[in-house]
C-alpha cells in the first residue's frame, strides 16, 4: 500500500516538459511484457476507445515493427474495460500488426497528459525526460507531424 500511495503522489501531477517519464511496467496484446527503456523516443498514450479504435488503424498501416523501428511505443490504457469487453476486444487486438501495450492499472497513466479524442503523445531524450508533448486526433489528421514516415 505505501509503495502505491509513493507512487500516486510521485506522479499525481500531469507530467511536464523536463520531468522523467513515469515507470510503466504492462502486458502488450499477445502477453509479451514491455517496460519504459531509454531507447525509446516516442511514447504514444491513448484513454479513450474510440480514439483508440482510430489510432490502431492508422498505426496498422505502418506495418509491423514500424514503431519498435522508430524507437515507439503505443501504450492503451484499458483500466476502465469491463471484463466481457476484454473477451471480445483482445482476440481484435491481436489482429493488428503493431504492438499494443495494455495498460491495466489507472496509476500507471495518472501522471500522463491527456486531451479529449486525441492520442497523448510524448518524444523523449536519451535520459527519459519528456522533450515535448503534443496530441494527436487519428480521426481528422492522417499521422501525428512527429511521428509521419
Amino acid at each position: 500500500m505505501g509503495l502505491l500511495l509513493a507512487t500516486l503522489s510521485a506522479f499525481g501531477a500531469p507530467v511536464r516538459v523536463g520531468d522523467a517519464v513515469p515507470s510503466i511496467t504492462a502486458q502488450d496484446q499477445r502477453g509479451l511484457y514491455f517496460h519504459v527503456t531509454t531507447n525509446l523516443q516516442f511514447l504514444l498514450v491513448v484513454n479513450e476507445m474510440t480514439v483508440a479504435k482510430a489510432a490502431n488503424v492508422k498505426l496498422a498501416a505502418l506495418g509491423a515493427g514500424y514503431l519498435e523501428t522508430n524507437h515507439a511505443a503505443y501504450l492503451m490504457d484499458i483500466h476502465a474495460m469491463p471484463g466481457i469487453a476484454r473477451l471480445f476486444a483482445f482476440p481484435k487486438l491481436r489482429r493488428y500488426p503493431q504492438r499494443i501495450v495494455l495498460v491495466e492499472r489507472a496509476e500507471m497513466l495518472a501522471a500522463i497528459p491527456f486531451q479529449p479524442g486525441c492520442v497523448t503523445v510524448l518524444r523523449l531524450d536519451a535520459a527519459e525526460r519528456v522533450e515535448t508533448i503534443s496530441f494527436w486526433n487519428p480521426a481528422t489528421a492522417p499521422m501525428h507531424p512527429l511521428f509521419a514516415p
